[in-house]
């Protein structure tokens, strides 16, 4: 799984979830944002899979 370069607003991650699970990435994405409005730490969770999540490699294509 890797953060993606073409879907890419701030980090990547939507973008490289929306790969991996062969969602679009705006789905995705309004998905995040409606589950960032409850109570829990969404960012927390965001900026860890930001470090944790290695950039996809130049020519990576997904399917």
């Amino acid at each position: 799984m890797y953060r993606s370069r073409e879907h890419r607003i701030l980090a990547g991650v939507c973008g490289g979830l929306a790969d991996k699970w062969g969602l679009p990435p705006t789905l995705v994405r309004i998905l995040w944002l409606i589950l960032s409005l409850f109570p829990g730490p969404m960012w927390v969770v965001y900026v860890v899979l930001w470090v944790l999540m290695p950039e996809a490699p130049k020519g990576y294509r997904t399917s």
